[in-house]
């Protein structure tokens, strides 16, 4: 018999998650493999339901207020705005209407401990679906770029049959409801697993789905600072999906944890999150706010690449503001000299692309610039 083998060569390789180092393969028994996956169990806690689309529609708005997305069943603060474009929705709501199975919703039961609050429940994972069935059946889109019921593009709810109408809303989904008794800690493992799954989850939602500590709190509350949002310029899509919470939180963690710095990316930033996620220190908004006034005094265009750019790349934010931060460090009465050397090959070659994040690619960019605002500062 052919040995069962792990081939990191072949595509069907059961890699890491992208950024996270592949684990070398264990040489465990079978006994040791069972005895951790006993240990790792987790009890959770559950009710498996089926709720109508009807029902699901009025338990989402009956409670709602300008302050709270939903109201019985409720988005969260921390989860992601609603990103789904139009024709996402639509091929959604074309799934259910030619009877295509639909993925269960997963609801936590409230625990803040507030009377009014008793009773709701939390969208884990689904408020993308929940808010398309609403604002689907109360006329807030048109259906587009659908392929196979194509007489509905430019349609909404109300151009259905009124039968249609009452078959779509007596439509059942599977739900399941995690009780009290499953650990908040579980609800938010549960969180991260499956939105780390969805490929169209970007990693600073998916944190924000996973940590409600003071540190993601604060990394929050910076990234819509009127300085913050006028040095670190964000639009569209990337706005939505927390790209200036990702770039604050990476000034953090190369800032004040560059040392530890060994691994892929993504693990280095959990791992910073993870371990600081109950503290912020004033010190860390100190230095940010430092930083950025710095490049918003001194550097023509601030961090991005042009006057006319309406962005800044990930890798041009990195070297410039944790640069800055690091040669304030070392010399906090800097003032730099001339700004040549931003159109520089070795600076243009060093901040090109964010395809290699290494740790010496990584470390290159932000000496080379700490480095020459210390060598030509006046």
């Amino acid at each position: 018999m052919e040995e069962l083998r792990a081939d990191p060569e072949s595509a069907d390789a059961a890699l890491a998650p992208p950024g996270q180092e592949n684990p070398p393969p264990s040489d465990a028994s079978a006994d040791a493999i069972e005895s951790q996956i006993r240990a790792e169990l987790r009890t959770v806690s559950y009710l498996a339901k089926e709720y109508s689309i009807d029902e699901i529609v009025r338990r989402y708005e009956e409670g709602a207020t300008e302050e709270l997305v939903g109201g019985e069943l409720f988005v969260p603060s921390y989860q992601r705005e609603f990103v789904w474009e139009v024709w996402r929705r639509s091929r959604f709501i074309e799934s259910i209407l030619m009877g295509l199975p639909i993925p269960q919703l997963l609801l936590a039961q409230e625990l803040s401990g507030q009377d009014e609050d008793e009773g709701r429940l939390e969208i884990v994972d689904g408020s993308q679906r929940v808010r398309s069935l609403w604002s689907f059946v109360r006329g807030r889109y048109r259906l587009s770029g659908l392929t196979r019921l194509t007489t509905l593009n430019g349609k909404g709810f109300e151009d259905l049959l009124p039968s249609r109408q009452k078959k779509f809303l007596r439509t059942n989904i599977r739900v399941l409801e995690l009780d009290e008794r499953s650990l908040d800690e579980v609800t938010l493992e549960m969180f991260l697993r499956i939105n780390q799954g969805s490929l169209g989850l970007e990693a600073a939602e998916t944190r924000r789905g996973a940590y409600r500590g003071e540190l993601y709190t604060n990394i929050i509350r910076l990234a819509s600072d009127p300085l913050i949002a006028e040095m670190i310029p964000v639009q569209g899509t990337k706005a939505m999906r927390r790209e200036r919470e990702e770039l604050v939180l990476r000034f953090l963690a190369y800032t004040f944890n560059l040392d530890d710095f060994k691994k892929p990316v993504a693990p280095f930033l959990e791992e910073f999150v993870k371990e600081n996620q109950d503290h912020f220190l004033p010190e860390w908004e100190e230095k940010l706010r430092e930083a950025l006034s710095f490049a918003k005094k001194y550097l023509p265009n601030g961090f991005r690449k042009s006057n006319t750019s309406k962005t800044v790349p990930r890798v041009r934010f990195e070297a410039l503001a944790v640069g800055i931060a690091l040669a304030l460090r070392k010399k906090p009465d800097l003032v730099p000299g001339a700004f040549d050397w931003l159109e520089s090959e070795k600076f243009i070659r060093l901040t090109s692309s964010d395809g290699s994040n290494s740790a010496p690619r990584l470390k290159n960019r932000l000496f080379f610039v700490r480095d020459i605002l210390l060598e030509t500062a006046r």
